[in-house]
C-alpha cells in the first residue's frame, strides 16, 4: 500500500488537528482525489512522521486528525554539503531532487566564473524559494523527515571566504589523483565543492585548494555537472554514509 506524505511548517503532535492549504492540500484533493477517512502522513521537518487520516475537504483546504507520532527513516551519518556550480533551469531541480534523496544535509549554491546561469538579488531569492520547494517534494517521495538546507545563492569567493565547519573539503576534479572514495573515507562530514557546466577555472580551483578544498577524481572521464554531483553523492554516501 502506497504511503502517502506531505509536508508542513506547522507545528505537529498527536491528537492534533491541522488545515492543510496552498500545493499540500491540492495535492491530496485534486492530484490524488483523496477523500474523507483516507489514510495520509504528515510531516513538518523535526524528524519524525505523524500519521493521520483526513476528517475534512473544504475547497482549498483539507483537514487532517493526527493519530500517533512515527519514527522516520533514519538520515544518514554522513552530513554531506553539496556546494553546487549553478546549472541551467531543470538541470539543477534535478541536482536538488537527486541530492535531497541521496541525503544531503546542505545545499549551498554558488555562481562560479564559467556559470551560465546569473541571479540577481530578488531573482536569487525566487530560486531559492523554488530549490526548497523540489527539495520538500523530495522528501515527500523518499521517506525523509528532515529537510535539507537550501542557501540563498552566492558567489564562489564569497563561500571560500567564509571559516571552515570542519567538515572534510573535497573539490572534483577529473585530472586529479586522489579518488574521491580514497579521499573520503571515514569521514563524518563532508563538503563537496562542484563546478557548473563549464567547470571551475583554474583560479577558482586555486581558490579552493588554499581554502582546504582537496582536489579528487570520480574517474577517467568528464562528467557533466549534474551527474558528478549525483555520482558523487552516491560514491560518498557507499563509502561513508548509508547506502549499502
Amino acid at each position: 500500500m502506497r504511503l502517502i506524505r506531505v509536508h508542513t511548517a506547522q507545528p505537529l503532535q498527536p491528537g492534533a488537528t491541522v488545515a492543510l492549504t496552498d500545493s499540500a492540500a491540492a495535492h491530496l484533493g485534486r492530484v490524488l482525489r483523496l477523500r474523507s477517512g483516507d489514510a495520509v502522513t504528515v510531516f513538518n521537518g523535526d524528524g519524525n512522521d505523524y500519521s493521520g487520516s483526513i476528517v475534512a475537504l473544504r475547497g482549498a483546504r483539507v483537514e487532517v486528525a493526527l493519530s500517533a507520532r512515527v519514527a522516520a527513516r533514519p538520515e544518514s551519518p554522513l552530513a554531506v554539503t553539496l556546494v553546487q556550480g549553478i546549472a541551467r533551469g531543470e538541470r539543477m531541480d534535478f541536482v536538488v531532487q537527486k541530492a535531497t534523496e541521496l541525503g544531503i544535509a546542505r545545499l549551498v549554491p554558488v555562481q562560479a566564473e564559467r556559470s551560465v546561469v546569473r541571479l540577481e538579488a530578488g531573482r536569487s531569492q525566487r530560486r531559492q524559494a523554488h530549490w526548497h520547494g523540489v527539495a520538500i517534494a523530495a522528501c515527500e517521495q523518499c521517506g525523509r523527515a528532515r529537510l535539507p538546507v537550501v542557501d540563498e545563492a552566492q558567489p564562489l569567493p564569497v563561500w571560500l571566504g567564509q571559516p571552515p565547519t570542519g567538515a572534510l573539503r573535497l573539490q572534483l576534479d577529473p585530472g586529479a589523483e586522489q579518488s574521491l572514495a580514497s579521499a573520503a573515507r571515514g569521514a563524518d562530514a563532508v563538503e563537496l565543492l562542484v563546478g557548473p557546466e563549464g567547470g571551475l577555472s583554474p583560479a577558482e580551483q586555486a581558490a579552493a585548494a588554499a581554502a582546504g578544498y582537496r582536489p579528487c577524481s570520480l574517474g577517467p572521464r568528464v562528467l557533466r555537472s549534474e551527474t558528478a554531483a549525483i555520482a558523487a553523492l552516491v560514491v560518498l554516501q557507499a563509502t561513508s554514509g548509508d547506502l549499502r
